[in-house]
């Protein structure tokens, strides 16, 4: 059975998982050879802005930014940005950070509209609106391709139109970002191939054995996977910021769906223990591969379509209407985390979402909320900063099973932060897409309140 499962991933079956068009999305497979062919393209494009530039800024949400992001944190770079918030005080306090003329943008979005990085491009064009400091990576014939060819960037790289975003570590949307830390590209790319090589095996294949794992506990009510950090490598906790999109965004709909906890601990009838392999920071590459293959295979377990997000685009509907109507989003207070924490049964979960700006003092604050959830409910906690969960886990919290309640968390956006082109700022869309994700939230009958950081400390 399990050696038939694999040939019919590797041969691109769709009825492994619903039949419909899930053999148009399996360009992973393959993507750690077809990538290893550009490393050199890569590299010499990162070789030839070294001597001009200080720092990288990624501007990018979800699957364009989750992976650059644990690739920043497990290989330690301090120079590489990635802006995947539209809080008006966190733009400028990394604008403040810069010297705008040795920065380079990279602006990556696989559609090329999504509202957030082109708002930061738009936004950051207008202070260096010079291409030689601009580079784009999106999927061929997008609107970026285009404002790209216009503006005469310096590079713009192509995204594989056959991987999902949550899929696309391996891609340039990774792998550029890589190349502009520093990182040998070819070692973490032939680390990942030795992975898919393995993935290919009817025994001993570590993707199979983590799916199966994965599928066959959620079987059992043990839908709540608890990510463990490899002891070996200090920031591989981090890697459960990417795990959770590619879970969460691929397993939660149809009223299913695993829901990732990392670092949250495993005891518990409803929870399922899984474990960051890592022994040097270059088997990250393996690590993105087997836990694709394995939610791959964890999907037809599940019988759903893990390549698709049909939930997502609810919240951002939403956040159009709101911002469409000229009015100010409502992000007052409701409910309160006691009331919204006494409705908590065995089996459910606690999502914290926080739509502040991301600090180190603030992500005290929601660390110290999330104690407080977890003491008062007895249940797994996850917590996520908002907008970047929209883009990650917003399809488990809309498509999964009703077993959420969640706890939205606003503050005082500060002076409006214009955005070139738009007739609001970023600190009302912030507000709008609180406000929008609110609604999508209630329109489904999920569990749900809204305070005020301040009131996080009480």
């Amino acid at each position: 059975m399990s050696a038939e499962l694999v040939e019919r991933i590797w041969s691109r079956d769709p009825t492994v998982w619903t039949g419909k068009d899930e053999g148009k999305w399996l360009g992973w497979l393959d993507q750690p050879w077809r990538m290893r062919e550009d490393v050199d393209l890569l590299m010499q494009f990162a070789d030839s802005v070294v001597d001009r530039i200080d720092a990288v800024v990624l501007l990018g949400m979800g699957g364009s930014s989750l992976a650059p992001e644990v690739i920043k944190r497990t290989f330690r770079q301090e120079t590489f940005h990635v802006l995947d918030t539209t809080h008006p005080q966190a733009i400028r306090d990394l604008e403040a950070q810069l010297d705008i003329s040795r920065t380079l943008f990279v602006s990556a979005s696989k559609s090329g509209s999504t509202i957030e990085t082109r708002s930061h491009t738009d936004f950051f064009w207008e202070r260096r609106p010079d291409g030689d400091n601009w580079v784009a990576i999106t999927d061929p014939g997008s609107e970026l391709e285009q404002l790209a060819r216009e503006r005469e960037w310096a590079g713009i790289f192509p995204g594989e139109p056959t991987i999902g975003g949550r899929y696309s570590a391996l891609s340039a949307f990774g792998m550029l970002p890589a190349a502009l830390m520093g990182v040998d590209v070819e070692v973490l790319l032939l680390r990942a191939i030795e992975m898919a090589e393995a993935c290919r095996l009817a025994e001993g294949n570590p993707g199979l054995e983590l799916g199966l794992s994965l599928g066959e506990n959620w079987k059992d009510g043990r839908d709540k996977v608890c990510i463990a950090p490899s002891d070996a490598i200090p920031h591989s906790g981090d890697f459960g910021l990417w795990a959770e999109q590619l879970i969460a965004e691929s397993t939660g709909k149809q009223g299913k769906g695993l829901i990732p906890a990392p670092e949250e601990p495993p005891d518990g009838p409803d929870r399922q223990a899984q474990e960051v392999r890592l022994s040097g920071e270059y088997e990250l590459g393996q690590e993105f591969f087997r836990w694709e293959f394995a939610t791959a295979v964890a999907g037809s377990i599940l019988g759903i379509n893990p390549f698709d997000q049909p939930d997502v685009q609810s919240a951002k509907d939403r956040t159009r209407e709101v911002l469409a109507s000229g009015a100010e989003p409502d992000v007052s207070p409701a409910g309160s985390p006691e009331e919204l924490f006494a409705q908590a049964s065995p089996g459910d979960y606690v999502c914290i979402q926080a739509f502040v700006n991301p600090t180190a003092a603030n992500e005290e604050k929601v660390l110290k909320l999330a104690a407080r959830a977890r003491e008062a409910t007895g249940c797994v906690v996850t917590h996520g900063f908002g907008p970047r969960y929209l883009h990650s886990t917003g399809q488990l919290h809309k498509g999964g099973p009703p077993t959420g309640l969640f706890l939205q968390v606003v503050d005082d956006t500060g002076d409006e932060l214009a955005i070139p082109g738009q007739p609001f700022g970023f600190g009302k869309l912030i507000r709008a897409q609180a406000a929008g994700d609110f609604a999508s939230l209630q329109e489904r009958g999920r569990r749900v309140a809204r305070i005020h950081i301040e009131e996080a400390e009480a």
